[in-house]
């Protein structure tokens, strides 16, 4: 992870800070690679690739081995895309530092919320997610993470990448 504070205010006004929220989807790695298409040739922009993993409550398991075991192979399955994402940036042009890699585990009730408070925090001008692919029916019953990210983000534009 870089040891680099994006979300400086003094800075913000001067470069552009992008939040890419990413899984281990198809969908979120080709949100990673337009990025790195789009703006991999600009000095003056940051990515913060973040990922999100909702902790399961504590009942979810049966014991606390189990629990810490999923969470260790989540982190490690995570940790590895992450890289790989962090390489397509690099490949693209992006230097090191502009590169910030964060992996949050913690409980949620919705992924979409947590990356918001996370844009917030960070003050990042565009969030790009991917979008899962879901038919209406099962975004009904399930909700879609991308819509509610495009329909309750402030100071900032939203990508959805298919």
């Amino acid at each position: 992870m870089s040891a680099q504070n994006f979300s400086d205010i003094g800075r913000r006004d001067s470069e552009r800070h992008l939040l890419a929220a990413v899984d281990e989807s198809e969908n979120s790695r080709r949100a990673v690679l337009y990025l790195a298409d789009f703006f991999g040739d600009y000095r003056d922009v940051f990515i913060t690739l973040l990922s999100i993993v909702a902790e399961p409550s504590e009942d979810y398991f049966a014991t606390e081995g189990e629990r810490a075991e999923w969470l260790s192979d989540k982190r490690t399955t995570m940790d590895k895309k992450l890289a790989e994402y962090r390489e397509i940036l690099l490949g693209a042009g992006f230097t090191p530092t502009q590169i910030d890699v964060r992996l949050v585990i913690r409980p949620c009730t919705s992924i979409a919320d947590a990356i918001l408070e996370e844009q917030d925090k960070l003050r990042c001008c565009i969030v790009a997610v991917g979008r899962r692919g879901l038919s209406h029916n099962a975004e009904f019953i399930l909700g879609s993470t991308s819509s509610k990210i495009l329909h309750h983000a402030k100071h900032c534009a939203v990508l959805v990448v298919e």
